[in-house]
């Protein structure tokens, strides 16, 4: 053995050399990397890796703190570990359920005596322990423990669906967290100890209570509350009708694959969403809405959803027009741009409202209207002669885009006439109690499938844009969701289970050498909790589903 090894620190751009076996924990308060708040975890050769992990060759080594996507993850998770030790310690006779991100924190519920509903005085004892826990400085411990013990263990501590995942059944050993003598496994690594968790707090929501987070650009200021009820009611909603299916956890999910409930499960969900989309016409000709405004994050569904909505029109007597809002883009060069001078195509000014709101008024009248089409390789908008509409009394407008829900987009229309769809994969499923799956993850996955089957893009051409396209939504989407008349959950309970054949080999071909690997690394494994749904079995997905808008052969054309 080599009595010393190099690591290479990318933060100080330095090379030094350390005892194997040291943690990176002690090599980061050695090289004491100038970041603009504490070290939560590092990439390793671009691997995530917590402070506790022991090196014994070279190493290439970026230290990250909140302001890292994986380093917010890093934080959430262990103050997550942290809630739950305090739960168990306060309210000894409460079962933490960490359920949807909400309202820019995290909303939880406590279950005792039919009852989640805590007191005011219950909720202060819970944020004082874990004040008490950073001040602690407690260290989560992390071993590796034979499967048998780990199952043993989760379910002595009422931890059914963690007990049912496949990592368990698959291997021989696994890894276990603890805090002060508490179990959990979080599937992700977590922060080396309590002390850094200085920045969170809780408040009561609706039935349960509030996690927030730090800001990512401001690590020492909590994210701002915002009110989002319609979002947390269609997530209630969708939680309560995964509960009557038995299908609360990706455990539960892999049970009814593994035993032959995949025909069922697929049904079921599709006749859900059959069911909402019937609900979401009917609205729209209750209101007498002439226009149908369409929005929702990438990957989200927005097109399938514009078509299977204009479908129940028509059942419903209508004439649905679907217009492209990506028609009525300035022509290139009188594009805004952005903060580095580069066209920014997803700004709200990048749409030529005045003549939007025109045309929208002059086809309302019922008068003949000469609509636009963009040129993509020209950057210029036209108007082909053959591009004609007159809208008559039974028409209804369908418009999707990203700023279907901003009240600027459609300034000069009577809002008695406009009627708001806001689509998005809500994830209602858990991968067991503690362990929520991001809505993100969910569309991330999505988009690599269908970017590759449809425009040729790789898994880390996708990855290396997606955060990009998650500051623009942020930006231009989710501030407006709430002006939604309805929201629809595009997500569906099997999809997972279908997409993990299509994307696994994409994530697969991220090279190591790029900083992409450690985001491909996370979703492979992620993924890999869910079991496949076979060929034979995915013959049952329709071909009307949102689900093909993804995996191809759909009924629609794109």
């Amino acid at each position: 053995m080599r009595n010393s090894i190099e690591i290479t620190c990318v933060n100080t751009n330095t090379v030094h050399g350390f005892e194997p076996g040291t943690t990176l924990y002690e090599i980061c308060n050695d090289i004491k990397p100038p970041l603009s708040s504490p070290v939560i975890a590092a990439m390793v050769n671009n691997g995530l890796k917590d402070l506790s992990y022991k090196v014994y060759n070279p190493k290439i080594v970026e230290f990250i703190d909140l302001s890292h996507p994986d380093g917010m993850r890093t934080y959430v998770r262990s103050l997550t570990f942290m809630l739950q030790v305090a739960v168990k310690e306060v309210v000894p006779a409460g079962k933490l359920s960490v359920q949807h991100s909400v309202s820019k924190g995290l909303y939880c519920e406590i279950a005792r005596n039919g009852s989640t509903a805590l007191s005011t005085e219950e909720i202060a004892a819970l944020e004082a322990r874990m004040r008490e826990l950073t001040v602690e400085d407690a260290k989560f411990v992390k071993t590796k423990v034979p499967t048998s013990e780990a199952i043993e263990t989760y379910r002595k501590a009422g931890y059914e669906e963690k007990a049912l995942l496949p990592e368990i059944g698959g291997k021989l050993f696994v890894s276990l967290y603890r805090l002060n003598g508490h179990p959990d496994n979080f599937y992700g690594p977590l922060t080396y100890s309590t002390g850094c968790l200085q920045v969170f707090g809780l408040r009561a929501y609706h039935n349960g209570i509030l996690l927030m987070l730090p800001r990512p650009d401001k690590p020492d200021e909590l994210q701002k509350f915002v009110v989002q009820n319609k979002m947390l009611r269609i997530f209630r909603e969708h939680k309560e009708w995964n509960e009557i299916l038995g299908s609360k956890s990706v455990g539960n999910i892999n049970e009814d694959i593994r035993n032959g409930r995949v025909a069922s499960l697929i049904q079921v969900s599709e006749a859900l969403h059959e069911k909402k989309y019937a609900l979401i016409a009917d609205r729209i000709v209750e209101k007498g809405a002439k226009i149908v405004l369409i929005s929702g994050p990438s990957s989200s569904g927005k097109t399938s959803s514009a078509k299977r909505i204009a479908v129940q029109l028509r059942v419903a007597k209508k004439r649905p027009h679907i217009i492209e809002l990506d028609n009525y883009f300035v022509d290139r060069e009188a594009t805004p741009r952005d903060e580095n001078g580069e066209y920014d195509f997803e700004s709200l000014y990048a749409i030529d409202l005045p003549l939007f709101n025109s045309q929208l008024e002059t086809l309302l009248a019922g008068v003949e209207t000469h609509l636009p089409r963009f040129d993509f390789i020209s950057g210029k908008r036209v108007f082909p002669p053959e591009n004609v509409m007159k809208s008559a009394e039974n028409d209804i407008l369908i418009v999707e885009g990203i700023h279907g829900l901003n009240p600027e987009l459609t300034k000069s229309v009577p809002d008695d006439k406009i009627f708001r769809v806001y689509a998005s994969a809500l994830t209602s499923v858990s991968i067991d109690e503690n362990n929520r799956i991001p809505t993100t993850d969910n569309r991330l996955i999505r988009r690599i499938v269908r970017d590759a089957a449809t425009r040729g893009y790789s898994a880390l051409d996708t990855i290396s844009r997606w955060q990009s396209v998650r500051r623009g939504e942020e930006r231009n989407i989710f501030p407006h969701q709430e002006n939604a008349d309805v929201m629809f959950n595009t997500s569906l309970l099997y999809e997972l289970s279908v997409l993990r054949k299509y994307v696994e080999p994409l994530l697969r071909k991220v090279p190591p050498t790029r900083p992409e690997h450690a985001e491909a690394l996370r979703l492979l494994k992620f993924i890999g909790y869910f079991e496949h749904i076979d060929a034979k079995d995915e013959r049952n997905i329709p071909p009307t589903s949102v689900l093909r808008e993804f995996i191809g052969k759909s009924g629609f054309s794109y």
